[in-house]
């Protein structure tokens, strides 16, 4: 279940309903949609430092984001925890902003106050939250990542942190780009196909589309001539699908799993799409914290 928080000045988060009922916890998907970047079209809220916008920009843009969580005390916004993302599957557990920046895909902490965030433009975000131990994950799983098994490996980095019981895990898949669009080569399937059981079950093939020859396909079949061969097969992955079965198979209940939003390349009037937009985009964030008591 997903639920949509608008703030007075059209600022939307995307959040989880299940998370939603931990009163101790904030977090959020942000959308495109309430900031003060002009570079990617309207009022946009992107919150990676790009080559297209200003660092100012960013800078407010992240700190709306986090009054809009709740990751605020008084007048004053929680430190925020972010990496220098690299498509890999490392874990870094944090208890403070690191000085210097962290290179890496994921971060996990049980210190209060502290709001860990990943960027996105298609892969997938992903929050881990052990309502138990109070603890808390984020990842960026694009699908080198989730090759990599890096939500698996999160749940194995908070079970060695802090004690956490997979069947306690939470855990909550945010906007990213989903089967429908998420084009791949025949590369990246044999990848999957090499580390997991499953691996043909995350892919789907459809044959291009060529108008002439659905409109006249007596013209197609038996012309061999250059340029009438077989249409290539696309292939298309499940990186909603091939993360969730990772968190099942590191021991997360099937129940407490939700998938948080669209697909990012079929809705750029309200997500960024680093595919859909050919690289001139914005990026979101996924943020997760716990409360001070």
């Amino acid at each position: 279940m997903v639920t949509n928080r608008v703030a007075t000045n059209k600022l939307k988060i995307l959040s989880s309903e299940k998370l939603g009922e931990l009163a101790w916890l904030v977090h959020g998907f942000s959308t495109r949609t309430g900031g003060v970047s002009r570079v990617y079209g309207g009022n946009s809220l992107n919150l990676g430092f790009t080559k297209q916008d200003s660092r100012r920009a960013v800078e407010d843009n992240r700190e709306r984001l986090l009054r809009a969580v709740g990751a605020v005390k008084g007048r004053k916004s929680w430190p925020l925890a972010w990496l220098r993302q690299i498509h890999s599957d490392l874990i870094h557990c944090v208890d403070r902003v690191p000085v210097e920046s962290l290179a890496g895909d994921g971060l996990v902490t049980d210190t209060p106050g502290l709001v860990l965030a990943v960027q996105t433009a298609d892969c997938l975000p992903v929050i881990l939250v052990d309502p138990k131990k109070r603890a808390v994950g984020v990842f960026h799983a694009g699908w080198r990542g989730t090759v990599k098994r890096i939500v698996e490996k999160g749940v194995g980095e908070m079970r060695k942190h802090f004690k956490s019981d997979p069947r306690s895990l939470m855990a909550a898949i945010g906007p990213g780009v989903q089967g429908c669009c998420y084009e791949v080569g025949e590369e990246v399937r044999t990848k999957f196909e090499a580390q997991f059981a499953y691996a043909a079950s995350l892919f789907r093939e459809a044959k291009e589309s060529d108008p002439v020859r659905e409109k006249y396909p007596l013209l197609f079949l038996t012309a061999r001539a250059p340029g009438h061969s077989e249409l290539p097969t696309k292939i298309f992955l499940d990186l909603v699908e091939a993360n969730r079965r990772q968190l099942l198979d590191a021991g997360v209940p099937a129940k407490s799993i939700t998938s948080v939003g669209p697909c990012t390349a079929c809705h750029t009037e309200l997500l960024f799409s680093y595919r859909a937009e050919k690289g001139i985009t914005g990026r979101m964030m996924a943020a997760v914290g716990i409360r001070p008591e």
